[in-house]
């Protein structure tokens, strides 16, 4: 696996259960830790997590998490990796139903087809409501659907 190059691309999405970020962003990093190496830093923007804590536990070390508000789109979750470096992943809400979460985390994982924000891809989604508007069947080598 090897993080994206640029900020408009995507290495892959992430369905958290729920807006309990503390709760979500562990269980995140503890499956993340080992294939990536240990996650350091992790940023969100603020418009959809009610809460956002300073920093988690993770498999005995700490995380720190920042968050942002016109600097990061928003629906999008940066983690940082001291082996892996930066990867990018589409957040997809919690209440998404299951067949728009497999699009998008198909569409975000994709190595074909046109490279879109996070922002576009969820446009994209709510316009059409379905799988249709973008054919997203293959992933790229290292990218990942990490839903939990």
């Amino acid at each position: 696996m090897s993080p994206s190059a640029g900020h408009v691309e995507l290495d892959g999405a992430w369905w958290p259960r729920s807006r309990d970020l503390t709760h979500e962003l562990a269980a995140l990093a503890d499956v993340l830790d080992p294939l990536w190496g240990r996650i350091t830093r992790i940023a969100v923007n603020s418009r959809y997590w009610p809460i956002i804590p300073r920093k988690i536990s993770v498999n005995g070390h700490v995380v720190k998490v920042g968050w942002f508000t016109s600097e990061q789109d928003p629906h999008k979750i940066l983690l940082l990796s001291y082996t892996a470096g930066r990867w990018d992943l589409l957040v997809i809400p919690p209440e998404t139903s299951a067949p728009s979460a497999a699009w998008l985390m198909a569409a975000a994982s994709a190595s074909t087809g046109p490279r879109l924000t996070a922002t576009a891809l969820m446009t994209a989604e709510q316009a059409d409501g379905t799988s249709s508007s973008y054919e997203a069947t293959t992933g790229r080598p290292g990218r990942r659907a990490v839903g939990m």
